[in-house]
């Protein structure tokens, strides 16, 4: 069972050259618990100055001294090293995800760290086997390839997932030889801090990973603008990832971004209803709703609906937000007072345009009642068009549409801007694959939801981005290819 250390967040500074530093300006910026309201402790509040010393601090790292000259092999023992030592740490990286964040400590120290121990120790195995090749060109020559790292990869990360989704990033930029600034989401920084730890723990030399924080967007806009930095590996909204897409064309730098879904889960009449009941709870209700790929567009066909909906409110009822350290809670408060209003904002607009509100819809109290805690809530008779289908809300809302046909459900799934995932449930396996290769997204879950792995891609079609995470496909985006010509003529 996952337990919580007893910790006290300390104060966090910037890892700039293997050095702790603290801002320039000597700014700092508080990080609440948002079960609480009540603030952690400061962290550093770095500006553009900081951001170029980063970068400077990268590039060094990358093209001379111990980085740039360590073998394949020696680098995927440092990774396989932080992978340890990421297992070693789990009850006191969990604890501090669950205190920045507000996610259950299971969820922190059962899934996530573990995943990012996985990580690493993925990426770790594939240092030794990213290569070139020959080829067989006309005349006399002989043509070969290099894949070689981009060099200075700015890793910017969002707040849902604060270590896993760094480890997405840092762990196969680091694999492929490459140097890395990473920049958590200004609410939680705390275990990327604890990350840069762990890697001077596991011998990785000064450079190859810094770490900045900052409480304006003005310090990801720095990263995005410097001429140093060769590719943006970034996850967050869409809105944020189109201007970055923007910027980053002046200088034409690298990019891949995994942006927001509205994704759809289709369940069909003839599924094992009790498993697609507990799959669409856990589809939008894990992580708080606060998941990219959260099966917010739960679609059910008509001739199921009544018995469906009655055993997904029943489920959606015993969901109770509860406090985030103990071990039985399920459902933790939302990462901010922001976030909870943002999400609140939506329900109103919900019930505003008609939507029939069948579980929650309110603020949760609990604890001291200054927690951000929102009721899972769930909506039905809503439209494909209405604001809570078409709009990433990131939050614990169901919206539940009725559906006549395969061929309805297909063709409303499809009409959002968004594709990163999507799930169909049914007995007929058939069928299911064919409707699989008809959703637009980027992952599809057949008869099971929210499912990762090292190994699997994960991405997104349309708005929800481009370039892909996990698996080897993802060192495609942090090498680059290098043709060689040799003559061999006398």
């Amino acid at each position: 069972m996952a337990t919580a250390a007893k910790i006290e967040p300390k104060p966090g500074k910037l890892f700039i050259g293997g050095k702790w530093l603290d801002a320039a300006s000597g700014k700092t910026y508080p990080t609440v618990n948002p079960a609480t309201g009540e603030t952690l402790t400061q962290i550093a509040d770095a500006d553009a100055n900081d951001a170029d010393a980063a970068v400077g601090a990268a590039r060094r790292a990358f093209e001379s001294g111990p980085w740039a000259e360590m073998s394949a092999s020696d680098r995927g023992r440092i990774l396989w090293k932080i992978g340890d030592l990421v297992d070693k740490y789990n009850e006191e990286l969990g604890t501090l995800e669950t205190l920045d964040n507000g996610k259950p400590i299971f969820e922190s120290c059962q899934v996530d760290i573990p995943m990012v121990a996985e990580v690493f120790r993925y990426y770790a195995g594939w240092a030794t086997k990213i290569h070139g090749e020959t080829v067989p060109v006309r005349g006399p020559f002989l043509h070969y390839t290099l894949r070689e790292p981009i060099g200075v990869v700015a890793a910017i990360v969002p707040w849902n997932f604060p270590l896993l989704l760094a480890s997405w990033k840092v762990a196969p930029a680091l694999a492929a030889g490459n140097t890395v600034v990473l920049k958590p989401a200004p609410w939680t920084s705390l275990t990327a801090l604890r990350l840069g730890e762990i890697c001077q723990e596991a011998g990785l030399p000064d450079g190859a990973l810094n770490i900045v924080t900052g409480a304006s967007d003005e310090l990801g806009r720095a990263l995005v603008r410097h001429p140093g930095v060769s590719k943006i590996a970034f996850t967050g909204s869409t809105m944020t990832g189109q201007e970055i897409a923007r910027v980053s064309a002046d200088s034409l730098k690298h990019v891949t971004l995994e942006l927001g879904g509205k994704s759809p889960n289709i369940v069909l009449a003839d599924a094992d209803l009790d498993g697609a009941a507990r799959g669409a709870t856990i589809g939008i209700f894990y992580g708080k709703g606060e998941v990219c790929a959260a099966g917010s567009r739960l679609f059910v066909e008509r001739k199921i609906h009544d018995d469906f909906m009655q055993k997904l409110v029943d489920r959606t009822k015993k969901v109770q937000p509860g406090d985030p350290l103990d071990p039985k809670t399920k459902f933790g408060a939302l990462v901010s007072e922001a976030q909870m209003n943002k999400v609140l904002g939506y329900i109103e607009k919900g019930k505003a345009e008609g939507a029939k509100l069948v579980a929650g819809g309110a603020r949760a109290q609990f604890g001291n009642g200054k927690g951000y805690f929102v009721q899972p809530t769930v909506f039905d008779d809503v439209k494909n068009d209405m604001t809570i289908a078409r709009e990433e809300i990131f939050g614990p809302v169901l919206a539940t549409i009725a559906f006549d046909d395969v061929e309805e459900a297909i063709r409303e799934a499809n009409k959002n801007p968004y594709g990163l995932a999507a799930a169909v449930w049914t007995r007929d396996i058939a069928k299911a694959h064919r409707v699989a290769h008809r959703l637009q997204a980027g992952t599809v879950w057949i008869n099971t939801y929210n499912n990762y792995d090292p190994a699997a891609a994960f991405g997104g079609y349309k708005m929800s981005g481009y370039g892909r995470e996990l698996s080897m496909h993802a060192l495609e985006s942090y090498t680059q290819v290098k043709s060689v010509w040799v003559n061999l003529k006398d």
